[in-house]
């Protein structure tokens, strides 16, 4: 099938740059000397975690417990649940320690690690706990300067039925900041708040066996200094976006997905194209993470702006006012290529 005869809206995967992406990332975590865990939630799909992995099939994160056992069934091993459990998913997440060689799950508080606790396995399993650190984020997980995060770890590690797995924390604040410097700057001021923590549990006699950050920026352009950081578990970065591009992680050329859509509609008279991409199309967040006046990036025509959408439908004007759209260039069935603000399947 010719790309032009696909029915609109679709997502497009350039493969090469995929594969590009995932070699670059996998030799960034070998230079810097960190293990690399990558995130599944961005394309939920085994060819895509062959080429994340290098073809391991080992130490991924996923978000959702259907994913674990997706990947479980994949043959994949050495799985993090990267989402706060709750008691009604235990038996399932059981399961899945009981058949793999490593299922790590997190905790944040004493309501969990109870039902933990209380939650027998069969004999030779333990569950596998990270504790989850929040470093100024405010979303979930132990804030890094609570006393509790120290509480915590210790009733982790004095329980015979819990194996404590380390550290986890997302830096999902850093998609806020613009340019590597500013990155940097960010990913230096959160490990170490991240190793401040790690130390403070050293001198309570806890010792981390895995200290794991993670944000497609941060991972991306980590600052040279990443002592005490033993995991990276970025996902984005295996296709990136638009808003990737804006924050500094990668070029636009590095993005290795578009979606293609047909013009359905074109009004000289109204100075708008429209088109059949819409944001169900463009991002399932919805148009909840989409910026105002940002929504994408349309390839190959800096002219052209998306500046509204519905569900289904795009409409295109003028990026700038001075300068008018030649409208015969766009004839009703012409295509055009939509790079996302945020890619997530």
């Amino acid at each position: 099938m010719k790309i032009t005869e696909l029915r609109t809206p679709a997502l497009l995967v350039d493969l090469e740059k995929l594969k590009k992406n995932c070699e670059d990332m996998i030799e960034r975590c070998k230079t810097i000397g960190v293990v690399l865990r990558p995130h599944m939630k961005t394309h939920k799909t085994l060819e895509a975690a062959h080429c994340m992995t290098g073809g391991t099939k080992k130490c991924i994160v996923v978000s959702t417990l259907s994913e674990a056992e997706f990947y479980a069934d994949g043959g994949y091993d050495d799985i993090t649940y990267g989402f706060p459990i709750t008691p009604d998913k235990l038996p399932q997440a059981a399961s899945l320690v009981k058949r793999l060689e490593k299922f790590h799950v997190f905790v944040d508080n004493d309501v969990i690690l109870k039902a933990l606790v209380d939650f027998s396995l069969p004999e030779g399993k333990k569950w596998s706990v990270f504790l989850k650190v929040d470093c100024g984020k405010g979303r979930a997980g132990v804030l890094y300067d609570d006393p509790q995060a120290i509480t915590l770890a210790k009733a982790i590690t004095s329980e015979t039925s819990l194996m404590f797995a380390g550290l986890y924390l997302h830096c999902g604040d850093s998609y806020r900041v613009t340019g590597e410097d500013s990155i940097r700057k960010h990913g230096k001021t959160t490990y170490e708040r991240i190793v401040g923590l790690v130390n403070r549990l050293k001198e309570s006699g806890i010792v981390c066996p895995t200290v794991g950050v993670g944000s497609t920026p941060n991972c991306s352009k980590p600052i040279p200094d990443i002592q005490g950081i033993t995991e990276f578990h970025p996902g984005n970065y295996v296709f990136y976006d638009y808003q990737q591009t804006l924050t500094g992680s990668c070029k636009i050329e590095n993005v290795a997905v578009k979606v293609l859509t047909r013009v359905i509609g074109v009004y000289p008279s109204k100075g708008q194209i429209l088109v059949d991409c819409g944001f169900t199309a463009l991002s399932q967040d919805g148009m909840r993470r989409l910026p105002q006046d940002n929504f994408c990036f349309i390839d190959g025509h800096p002219n052209l702006k998306m500046v509204a959408l519905t569900q289904e439908i795009g409409k295109i004007m003028a990026a700038k006012d001075n300068d008018p759209i030649d409208y015969s260039k766009y004839p009703i069935g012409s295509f055009l290529w939509i790079i996302p603000y945020h890619v997530l399947s």
